[in-house]
């Protein structure tokens, strides 16, 4: 059965003949490929600046102010009490002995008592304390990224960046292709 053909179609011959044909055209366009060393005028790397910000631990010594409150326990009136009853025992004779050296101890008591009390109170002094924190740091890294790199080849100059540095020589891929 013989299908009629449709406009715009190809014949399934053409087709074929297309893609049979095809390789053949890029085989030799690749023939025209060929590789040659252009010598190279000049190298000039190409920066780049990256930044990090870094986590970084700052200390520093500061100066603290300390205050320091001093209470009395009792202490200075049972000592008082002490020498106030042993200097009133020292006095009179019998009863008197005994009021003497109880009227010493009480005195002496008030007395130990009133010098504690003078005695307490706020001291102030300042000591040196280390204190840290975290910062945070920029630090910024100069690097290459590349290369401009000048060169002639058969007396025509061209330029590339390229990623690594050629040297002297640098080996380029020649193609030729006729103009349409």
């Amino acid at each position: 059965m013989v299908h009629p053909a449709r406009p715009g179609a190809l014949p399934a011959s053409v087709l074929l003949l297309m893609l049979v044909t095809t390789p053949l055209v890029q085989a030799e366009a690749s023939e025209h490929v060929s590789y040659a060393y252009a010598d190279v005028l000049r190298v000039d790397p190409v920066y780049e600046t990256i930044r990090h910000i870094e986590p970084r631990e700052e200390c520093s010594d500061q100066a603290v102010s300390v205050r320091k409150v001093t209470r009395g326990n009792g202490g200075g009136a049972i000592i008082g009490a002490i020498i106030g009853g042993v200097l009133g025992s020292q006095v009179g004779s019998g009863d008197g002995r005994r009021a003497a050296t109880a009227a010493g101890a009480v005195l002496g008591g008030a007395i130990g008592n009133d010098a504690e009390r003078r005695m307490e109170g706020e001291q102030e002094y300042e000591t040196v304390e280390q204190r840290c924190r975290i910062v945070e740091v920029e630090r910024e890294e100069r690097r290459i990224a590349g290369y401009d790199v000048e060169y002639r080849l058969k007396g025509e100059v061209y330029f590339s960046r390229l990623s690594y540095d050629p040297g002297n020589k640098l080996r380029v891929r020649v193609s030729v292709t006729p103009v349409d």
